[in-house]
């Protein structure tokens, strides 16, 4: 209300400081005060020739001047009239409040089933995708990029670090013997078999294949649905076409790294035998990576609300 008693007030006084309108005013004043003292010295110079012609009137003269100022009031009242109706009035404007700018806040974005680029900061996590999330599928490119990111972040050299050590713990392998030497042997021979394995099931099959190298988190259900969810995946997967399909990255991916692993290994480790123990062993990581990955984005939101 008092933004519309503003606004008229300056709309009102606005004539008063308009110089243009100022000047006029002047302009018509000086004028007839001109017509005055030029009609005051025609009389003092002449008065016999005024006097005459003022006591006769001229009628039609007068019916001229008469009309012209009817038309002239008949003009003022119907102004007046127009101001007095384009002019709002307080009531008016009381009367048709301007609506009120509602604001719509943003919902927040919910964290259920949101996967992050690690699991607990250290494992590498970028194949996996958040639920109810559709993705178009990967280029080869892309693919080989995915299998990058998980082979040489950050989090891949602490976890193959935390692999070296637990190997060295256990004696995986006598040959490499302990220490700082062996604890380097054993470190360097776990990177290999991490960076391996995600460019044989990440880019190298996946790409001949047409496969998508992601895990698709299903985040909803129960916990043996989605524990079971979770282990099929490693049989189970999208293709790119938009299909599901046998998962040939994962069952024959890990089958080339574990053949890959006799190259570096000790001479004694390179048997039939041990690389078949050792391609099991790379089965039962990967169902027990999806089985995480399906419940990292649980973990992660509790953990969030316990800090």
């Amino acid at each position: 209300m008092s933004v519309i008693t503003e606004v008229e007030n300056m709309t009102r006084a606005r004539p008063k400081s308009n110089p243009v309108g100022q000047n006029g005013s002047w302009l018509e004043c000086a004028g007839r005060s001109s017509a005055i003292a030029a009609v005051a010295l025609f009389l003092f110079v002449f008065p016999a020739q005024a006097w005459p012609q003022a006591a006769v009137p001229d009628r039609h003269t007068e019916a001229i001047a008469e009309q012209q100022d009817q038309q002239s009031g008949s003009a003022g009242d119907s102004s007046t009239q127009l101001a007095a109706t384009t002019e709002p009035t307080p009531q008016s404007a009381a009367a048709n409040p301007a609506p009120d700018i509602v604001g719509v806040e943003p919902k927040p974005e919910s964290s259920e089933g949101k996967q992050t680029k690690r699991m607990f900061w250290i494992i590498p996590n970028f194949a996996a995708v958040s639920a109810d999330t559709q993705l178009p599928p990967l280029n080869t490119r892309e693919k080989y990029t995915l299998a990058m990111h998980d082979s040489v972040d950050y989090s891949s050299f602490v976890w193959a670090g935390m692999l070296a050590g637990q190997s060295m713990a256990l004696r995986s392998y006598p040959e490499l013997h302990n220490g700082m030497a062996g604890y380097s042997r054993y470190y360097w021979r776990a990177f290999a078999d991490q960076a391996s394995g995600s460019f044989f099931t990440e880019a190298l099959v996946p790409a001949v294949l047409h496969e998508d190298p992601r895990y698709y988190t299903l985040g909803h259900g129960g916990f043996f649905r989605r524990v079971k969810y979770a282990l099929s995946q490693v049989v189970i997967t999208k293709m790119d076409s938009g299909g599901t399909g046998f998962n040939y990255a994962e069952i024959v991916g890990n089958g080339m790294e574990a053949g890959l692993s006799n190259v570096y290994y000790p001479p004694q480790e390179r048997s039939l035998h041990n690389t078949a123990m050792n391609y099991v062993a790379q089965l039962e990581a990967a169902s027990l990576n999806n089985i995480i990955r399906e419940f990292w984005p649980d973990i992660h939101r509790k953990m969030l609300r316990e800090k």
